[in-house]
């Protein structure tokens, strides 16, 4: 008699791709907001800092059995410099994501989040050279926006945790285009072997001026927390492979819908009507751009203002 997870598996192939895709966006965001639910618990007794290096630590841990399969020739590159150069930047955007998620509610978080597409277009231009016309600009400008009308300078006091998702936003942004460049000779394999090992160490040693020993019931928590990671990277990945951008991207809004819920009933959070309209301006207009762009990549050498 077929197991469970054969019958799940013959079921999930006879899916169409789209369906299979939007399924896989739906499980990598729920796992995206549970990972930060038990980042905010874990952070009732350990600092931001050694949770982000248990949390890489697990991940590393949980995808060992992948990259063993696969053996030593995954760890083959000649650009060992920019990995290093890559896991030093999401170090630096994860240890601000995980102060911000003790500071400020998980939806709040969630939805300023959604900027960094518009950090990468933004650094695209920098860095890559990429040309931008009247409609980009715009959506850049209305994505800002978004984000101002979820921050609200000036109406309250600073909140610090909004700042340093923007900062981290836009670390991750620049990670982003270095893996971009990255993927051109290295395969998504090698690349996230790579990230694993450099992440490691490095937020280690921003977890040593912090150190406090965990509770052994702390352990499964880290468990759960690398698993939830490395799931939602894993099925990110792959529903981008199964389907169209344009099919899967837009249900990447239900992480604000996901960190809402879990927010209200975990932590009695409830979120402002300013983070809902804000986080819907900025998803938006990222959701434009990334449109924009995959249409972009069909056309065959035709020029199209941007």
């Amino acid at each position: 008699m077929p197991s469970v997870f054969a019958r799940t598996k013959r079921f999930y192939d006879r899916l169409p791709p789209e369906l299979r895709g939007m399924a896989l966006i739906l499980m990598a965001t729920l796992a995206f907001s549970s990972m930060h639910a038990v980042v905010r618990h874990l952070q009732a007794d350990l600092h931001a800092f050694e949770v982000a290096f248990f949390r890489n630590l697990f991940g590393l841990i949980a995808m060992a059995p992948f990259f063993l399969r696969h053996g030593p020739q995954v760890l083959r590159t000649g650009r060992l410099g920019l990995h290093a150069l890559r896991g030093a930047l999401q170090v630096a955007g994860m240890l601000m994501f995980f102060t911000a998620l003790a500071l400020t509610p998980l939806a709040k978080v969630s939805a300023l989040s959604f900027t960094a597409p518009l950090f990468a277009t933004i650094g695209a231009i920098i860095f890559l050279g990429e040309r931008i016309r009247a409609r980009r600009i715009t959506a850049l400008v209305v994505g800002f926006v978004g984000a101002l009308v979820i921050v609200r300078p000036g109406a309250d006091a600073l909140d610090l945790g909004a700042v340093l998702v923007l900062v981290s936003s836009a670390s991750w942004a620049v990670a982003m285009l270095v893996i971009k460049y990255l993927a051109k000779t290295e395969s998504s394999i090698t690349q996230t072997a790579y990230m694993g090992l450099f992440m490691t160490p490095l937020s280690l040693l921003a977890a040593v001026w912090f150190w406090r020993w965990p509770e052994p019931a702390d352990y499964l928590w880290f468990l759960l927390m690398g698993g939830c990671g490395s799931l939602a990277h894993m099925a990110m990945a792959q529903a981008f492979k199964e389907a169209e951008v344009t099919v899967v991207l837009p249900l990447d809004f239900t992480r604000l819908i996901w960190a809402s819920l879990i927010g209200y009933f975990v932590f009695a959070e409830l979120p402002e009507l300013a983070t809902w309209i804000g986080g819907g301006i900025i998803f938006g207009a990222a959701t434009y751009i990334a449109f924009r762009e995959a249409k972009l990549k069909r056309l065959q050498g035709g020029s199209l203002p941007r």
